[in-house]
Parts: C-alpha cells; structure tokens; sequence
C-alpha cells in the first residue's frame, strides 16, 4: 500500500522495549539449570507475553495498514498464558509439572491452529473474514474462553501456593525463605487485569468496537506485571525450592499421650540447642529425636497444638528474648541469626507472636525502667 509510512511513537517504543527485554529474561531463565521445569515454563510465559504484546506493537506503528496480509498472522495465543503461569507455580513448588499438562494447553493449541489456517487464506477472503464472521462470532468466544480461563487457573495457582506454605510450615522452620510472595502478587496483579480486561470486553461489545489506542493502559499493565513476573522468575530461577514431604500419620487418637511426648521433644531441643540451625526441618530433627517424621509431627500439632514452623521460631525467639533479659546490648539482628533466623521479617513476625510485642518494643521495657509498658505487651504467650 504505496504512501502508508510506519509511526514510531512512544507506545512502539514502550512496548517494543519491554518485549524485548521479557525475551532476554525467558533465555536467561532458561539457561537456570536447578528448578529447571519451572523455569522452562516461565520462559514460554515471557514468550508468549511478548507475542501478545506484538500485534498491539506493530499496530501502534500502523504495520497492519501498511502490509494487510499480516491480519491473522499468529504472533498472539493469549489462551496459553493462563496454563502455563499455572504449570509455572505448580512445577517451582512441586518440582513438576501438572499431570496431563498437554491438556491444559489445548485451547491455545487450537487458537494456533485456527490463526495459522486463516492466515494461510487468500488476502481478499481473509479480509472478508476478519472483518465478518470473525468478528462477530469468533472473537468474542476467544475473548470470554480467556476471561474464564485467567479466573480458573489464577484460583488454581492461589490455591497451590496456599497449599504449599501450609505443608512447608509442617515441615521446615525456615518456611518464610520459600514463601513466594512476588508469584503472589503477580498472580493478584494479573486477576486485577482480568477485571479491567472484562471492562474493556464489555465496552468493546455495548460500543460495538473500540481501537487500539483504547486499549493502551491494559497492554502497558500486561507488560509491566510480564516484566515483574520475568525479574522475580530471574531472581528465584537459581533457588531450589523444597518439595514438602509430609508424614503419614498412622498411629490412633486415642494412643499416647502426646502432650507429655511433645514436652519431652521440646526439652530435648532446648537442651541440645539445634533450633539455631537455621535450616531445620521435620526429618532432620526426627532423625537426631531418634523418632520417625510422622510421630514428631503428631507430637507437635496435638500436643503442642500448632505446626513444625511455628514451635522452632517460638523457641528461636525465646532465644533471643533470654539475651535480652540477661543484658545483652548486640543487635537484634545478629541476635536472631545467632539464634537461627534466616532473615528479618522471620524474626520480627516470629517475635511478635511469641510475645506480644516487637523484638525492639520489648528490649526497650526490659531496658528502660521508665517505659511504662501496658501490661499485656509484655507477656509471654503460652501454647
């Protein structure tokens, strides 16, 4: 089409530059060899988020005014975003991948295959088709399918990670290490995107079509949470997860008396000091109990009424609380690593629901004997 000159302007820039830099992150993600599963699919995820962002790129430069034939061209398969940021967070906390993943992917399988056959077609009848039964009935199947499916996999991913920081907390007392948060919040960010795209689809539907340049806020959200996703993925893409093994607990209800158990293991780890390995978990300390995981972990959940977690960081600040006491003028910090904290949040949360109060709050009134503390801020909390 002579006379249709291409227009870089800043949306071509941003997103330009943005797709640009999710590809560089997928290949160096997939170069990670440890969580080597997951990091593959968080590398399709970039790459399929930069072929979303494409049409969108080259149509802000007017590529689709100038060279027509591109319509169709399959640069954008939304329908495997949703599954693979799924099989992503399942693989990074279970070290594999969904069962029977191929099947989550057969939706976008099918897009591809749709997209590519029509864009095989002849110009005129591609056309023709683009602008009619496409359109009308096509598009909007493939745009209610997304909605669905961001809402269904987002659910599934939240729920994995919920499912994963509760077996961690049974098993390990560094669990706050492996807590994945940033997937978190990548995973609420994209749900708030599912709103604002169902907004969009409605205007789209009620005004009976609106363009590109109205779109604009949705696709700089869609990068910026790729971009996110992509840093973060980079940043964890080296750390091993650790994949929960939790105890079969075979022995009755009505058996021992694991009140007076728990308190013999409570004692035999005070006195040997090992919650200040900062890596403890249930199997190691069972081994040295010279016990089994699942007895150890039905001491601690019956008999002291709360998960592995909770009781080594409760020991762990009490640790800490003890130097206090004694006069100890190091920092609260290094206090908690010497106790085995592994990081500053830990010790703080652990801190507060032990006692009531912060770790600083609390040296202040052990400190201080004219700090008048309420009298519940300084108690120790029992069970």
């Amino acid at each position: 089409m002579d006379g249709v000159q291409l227009y870089m302007g800043w949306r071509v820039a941003l997103l330009g530059l943005a797709s640009l830099q999710m590809l560089v992150l997928a290949v160096a993600i997939a170069g990670q060899a440890a969580n080597a599963r997951a990091n593959r699919l968080l590398s399709a995820f970039l790459i399929v988020l930069a072929g979303v962002i494409t049409p969108y790129t080259i149509g802000f430069a007017g590529a689709y005014d100038a060279w027509r034939w591109l319509t169709f061209a399959p640069f954008a398969l939304p329908l495997a975003l949703p599954p693979l940021l799924f099989g992503y967070t399942h693989a990074l906390v279970k070290g594999r991948r969904p069962e029977r993943f191929w099947i989550h992917l057969s939706l976008s399988g099918l897009q591809l295959a749709y997209f590519a056959t029509c864009f095989a077609l002849p110009l005129t009848t591609k056309w023709d088709w683009y602008t009619g039964g496409h359109a009308r009935f096509v598009r909007p199947v493939f745009e209610l399918a997304l909605l669905a499916s961001l809402g269904i996999y987002a659910a599934m991913s939240l729920r994995c990670l919920r499912d994963y920081r509760r077996d961690l907390a049974q098993a390990r007392s560094d669990d706050d290490r492996y807590a994945t948060n940033w997937l978190t919040r990548v995973i609420v960010a994209l749900v708030g995107v599912l709103a604002i795209y169902a907004g969009f689809t409605l205007w789209d539907w009620l005004s009976g079509g609106i363009d590109y340049f109205q779109e604009t806020g949705l696709y700089l959200a869609l990068v910026a949470i790729g971009l996110y996703l992509g840093v973060e993925g980079w940043r964890h893409a080296a750390v091993r997860f650790p994949v929960p093994i939790l105890p079969t607990l075979i022995d009755p209800a009505t058996g021992p008396d694991w009140s007076t158990i728990a308190a013999t293991f409570d004692a035999r780890l005070r006195e040997a000091d090992w919650a200040r390995d900062a890596d403890l978990s249930l199997p190691v300390l069972a081994r040295r109990l010279a016990t089994n995981t699942g007895r150890l972990s039905r001491a601690i959940n019956q008999g002291l009424g709360r998960n592995f977690s909770t009781w080594i960081n409760g020991v762990r600040a009490e640790t800490v609380a003890a130097q206090i006491d004694a006069g100890s003028n190091d920092d609260l910090l290094n206090l908690a690593f010497d106790a085995g904290f592994s990081s500053k949040a830990s010790f703080n949360r652990a801190f507060h629901a032990r006692f009531g109060v912060s770790p600083s709050r609390y040296r202040r009134g052990v400190s201080d004997h004219d700090f008048q503390a309420r009298d519940d801020e300084l108690r120790r909390i029992v069970g």
